[in-house]
C-alpha cells in the first residue's frame, strides 16, 4: 500500500502533486486503492477565479477546469505509489469526455478515477465527476510518467532545463 493515511487534506495533496493555488483543484482525497481507484472532493465556491460569469447568467465551473480536476485526482492515484513519488505525470489526452450538467458555486463535486490500463511509464484512467449523485462529467484520460529532474530519458533528446 502507499502508506498514506486517509483522508488526504490539501497539504497532503500538495506533497504529492506539483500544482499550487490557484491551479490545484482537489480539496480532499477520501478513498484510495493503490493501482485501482481513488475518490476525491472538489468544493466549488463563488470565489473561484475560474468561474464563467456571463451577464445575467448563473456562474458555472468551465468544463475544462472540471476535466483538469478529474485529471488531478487520477494523478494523485498514480503518484501516491512509492515507486512513482519522484516522477512527474503528464496529461496525454482525453477520449469520450462528456459534460452532462453544469457545476455551480456551492456544489461539492465527488470525483472518482479508476485505472483502465497501467504500464511502467504510461496508462489510462476512467474518470467521472458527480454532484448530488448525478454524473456531470466522465471520460477516459491518458498519461505518461517522466523523471522529476526535467532531464530527457530518450538518447539524443535535448537536455533542456525547466524554468
Amino acid at each position: 500500500m502507499s502508506g498514506l493515511t486517509l483522508p488526504l487534506d490539501y497539504s497532503a495533496i500538495e506533497r504529492i502533486l506539483p500544482h499550487r493555488y490557484p491551479f490545484l483543484l482537489v480539496d480532499r482525497i477520501t478513498e484510495l486503492e493503490e493501482d485501482t481507484r481513488i475518490v476525491g472532493i472538489k468544493n466549488v465556491t463563488l470565489n473561484e477565479r475560474h468561474l464563467s460569469r456571463l451577464p445575467g447568467e448563473r456562474p458555472t465551473l468551465p468544463p475544462t477546469i472540471l476535466t483538469e480536476a478529474v485529471a488531478q485526482v487520477g494523478a494523485i492515484l498514480i503518484l501516491s505509489k512509492p515507486a512513482n513519488r519522484e516522477k512527474l505525470i503528464f496529461f496525454g489526452g482525453i477520449e469520450r469526455v462528456r459534460f452532462r450538467h453544469p457545476v455551480y458555486p456551492g456544489d461539492t463535486v465527488i470525483i472518482e478515477a479508476r485505472v483502465k490500463r497501467l504500464r511502467s511509464r504510461m496508462g489510462q484512467l476512467e474518470g467521472s465527476a458527480r454532484v448530488n449523485g448525478v454524473v456531470v462529467c466522465d471520460g477516459v484520460m491518458s498519461f505518461a510518467l517522466g523523471p522529476a529532474t526535467g532531464k530527457a530519458e530518450t538518447p539524443g533528446a535535448p537536455d533542456t532545463p525547466r524554468t
